[in-house]
């Protein structure tokens, strides 16, 4: 026993750890893409104007992740154990909180995490206009749009579903509609709702079917091999991780919610998250500002290596004609020099 709470307290730590790394991570993407932005506008960069113009939305998909990985963090049962810091609240009160985890999570958080994704992604197949403000605003309307009807599903299955197996269902089973389970009477520990896996299975399907789509376009008209790379590692991370983690969370309601298994599966479902918003930042808000800033330098140098030749070159046209003027001269004084030799008269 006191082998499984060390590993469970382990998994917990590495979670918190992990969450910590993301967010500095998210600190230092969202620092560089101020200082990309005040490169733009300070030097009068128009033409980085559409890589620096995604700005609001690639913030709000670092605080997205951050959200959902401190979601993460309160869900833990590293901190409900006695003498832990939940362990002091009321049962009611970590009861609610596994309820708002749920909501918060896997009816924010998570969609709307992968559909800022998804419009950055899409942003990319923009031929027309930039990316200014109006963009940012229209594509934060959207996100919060097509993630509404997830949001209104969890919580239907957290908030109604309790009443509706008391009063019209009692033979349905709890591990359907049940956000946390209560140990000794004092002490709730957070789980995943069947159902609340099952809608978030649907979205999840749906989703990659649709980034399926888009990469391929996407794939389809990039010509620089480098950036194929990048768009086919991050559509296969997104396809591969996010269906990964529904089927962890599903997997999680036949383990006991206290024990190892329980733990372990959730942890890895956790990682396997973690893995896709990483990679998405890495890949949607660090690599092209740093493409964009390397582009301006290579520029900087071309342009520094075009001057050098042109002074080159005028240098060679002046040398050329001091030359030939100095020739002339020559030539001039060898002829009036002639003229008075004595011997040639």
């Amino acid at each position: 026993m006191r082998v499984t709470g060390f590993i469970s307290d382990a998994l917990g730590v590495v979670t918190i750890c992990l969450v910590s790394g993301l967010f500095l991570l998210g600190l230092f993407c969202i620092i560089y893409s101020f200082y990309f932005r005040s490169r733009v506008c300070g030097q009068g960069l128009v033409q980085y104007s559409y890589f620096s113009g995604p700005l609001i939305i690639r913030i709000t998909y670092i605080f997205l992740a951050v959200w959902w990985g401190v979601g993460e963090i309160i869900r833990l049962s590293l901190l409900r154990r006695k003498g832990r810091f939940l362990d002091t609240l009321a049962l009611q009160w970590q009861e609610n909180i596994c309820k708002c985890y749920i909501i918060s999570n896997l009816g924010f958080a998570e969609p709307c995490m992968f559909l800022t994704l998804v419009f950055l992604l899409r942003a990319s197949l923009q031929r027309s206009g930039t990316l200014g403000r109006k963009w940012n605003v229209k594509t934060i309307g959207f996100v919060l749009l097509y993630c509404f009807p997830v949001l209104v599903l969890q919580l239907v299955v957290i908030l109604i579903g309790p009443k509706y197996k008391k009063e019209h269902n009692p033979k349905l089973p709890s591990y359907f509609i049940s956000s946390s389970k209560t140990s000794d009477g004092i002490i709730a520990f957070c789980c995943y709702p069947l159902l609340s896996t099952i809608f978030l299975g649907i979205f999840a399907t749906v989703l990659t079917a649709y980034l399926f789509c888009l990469g391929g376009r996407i794939l389809h008209l990039v010509i620089n091999k480098g950036l194929q790379k990048r768009v086919y590692r991050l559509i296969c991370c997104v396809s591969c991780f996010l269906p990964l983690r529904v089927l962890l969370l599903g997997l999680s309601v036949l383990t006991d919610q206290q024990g190892l298994a329980f733990d372990s599966i959730s942890f890895l479902a956790f990682l396997s998250l973690l893995c896709c918003a990483a990679v998405g930042i890495c890949m949607l808000v660090y690599l092209p500002i740093a493409d964009s800033l390397s582009l301006r330098n290579l520029q900087r140098d071309v342009e520094a290596r075009r001057l050098t030749v042109d002074e080159y070159d005028n240098d060679t046209v002046s040398l050329i004609s001091n030359r030939s003027d100095l020739g002339r001269n020559l030539s001039g004084s060898f002829v009036e020099l002639s003229l008075f030799n004595p011997s040639q008269h």
